[in-house]
């Protein structure tokens, strides 16, 4: 599977539910690795997969230096934004070279 694929295979709430079963519960193990092995199968993901939403809550709530959720949308807002920005630019160049030619073809009046 895709990851986009893998990202829409939980819902947001099963997402914060685990995320919040680990901050709740990682003082009940020694560290917050060990927390999340045991959390995750009963969530029915993978560790690795946990261990990346509990990343991003905590970047998010400002635990941990990164981009956060909302950062990481604008950024890809934008991204798009200039994606089209570029078509259309390329198309108005395109459509006033075709006219510039065409006025060069045109024959003079007299």
């Amino acid at each position: 599977m895709t990851k986009s694929k893998m990202a829409n295979r939980y819902s947001p709430e099963v997402r914060a539910r685990a995320v919040r079963m680990v901050f709740e519960h990682q003082g009940s193990y020694e560290t917050q690795a060990g927390a999340i092995a045991a959390i995750a199968p009963k969530i029915g993901c993978i560790p690795q997969t946990l261990r990346e939403w509990v990343k991003q809550a905590e970047k998010d709530s400002g635990m941990r230096d990164g981009v956060t959720t909302e950062e990481r949308d604008r950024i890809k807002a934008l991204e798009r934004e200039v994606r089209e920005l570029r078509q259309a630019n390329e198309i108005l160049r395109k459509a006033s070279a075709y006219f510039a030619q065409a006025e060069l073809d045109r024959p003079l009046k007299r």
